[in-house]
Parts: structure tokens; C-alpha cells; sequence
């Protein structure tokens, strides 16, 4: 497959690709880069093009990154008492409402 064909991917990999191109540009970053990101994204969830040819066809994904998220979160709060979570939770409030009142 030739450096930039994009013959061998799914129209569900295509479509993916737009969608996170599509969200760097909306935080400002240039249309080639966010294009290259989002095809490089869609290279490390899926292993490449799905279709027969293409790289990483047949290959189980294991956990690609947009699975990733929580299943490693949270593992600070369960190390806190609950008086120490409810202090921080009082603490976060407070500020939200300090901020808005400035921002008002």
C-alpha cells in the first residue's frame, strides 16, 4: 500500500479518522497535523487497514486507547477516607463558586 492510500481502510476507520481530525482542528491545531493524529490514532486502536492487504488484518486489538479511559482512574480517591473525599469535594465547590462569581 502506497504512503498515504487510504484504500485499505474500512469506511468505519474513514469515518473515525474525520471525526478525530475533526476534533484537534476544533482545539487549533493545523488540518495536516490533526489529520496525520487522527490516522495515526486509528492505526495504533484498529493495527491498520481491515480490508485483505492491509496491515494488522485478522489481529486482536487488545485494549486500544479509546477503551483505556477509567480503567485506570479513580485509584486515588480509594486510597482516601471518606472524610478526606467529602473535605476535597467542599474545598472543589467552594472554588467553582469563587470562579464563577469572578467571572460573573
Amino acid at each position: 500500500m502506497a504512503q498515504g492510500d487510504k484504500a485499505k481502510y474500512t469506511d468505519k476507520q474513514k469515518r473515525k479518522a474525520e471525526h478525530i481530525a475533526e476534533s484537534y482542528e476544533a482545539r487549533g491545531v493545523p488540518e495536516k497535523e490533526a489529520e496525520s493524529r487522527a490516522w495515526a490514532t486509528v492505526n495504533k486502536d484498529d493495527g491498520g487497514g481491515k480490508k485483505p492487504g492491509g496491515s494488522g488484518r485478522g489481529k486482536d486489538t487488545g485494549h486500544p486507547a479509546a477503551h483505556k479511559g477509567g480503567a485506570t482512574g479513580g485509584k486515588a480517591a480509594a486510597s482516601r477516607t471518606p472524610e478526606q473525599r467529602s473535605a476535597s469535594a467542599k474545598k472543589a465547590a467552594a472554588t467553582r463558586k469563587a470562579n464563577a462569581a469572578a467571572s460573573a
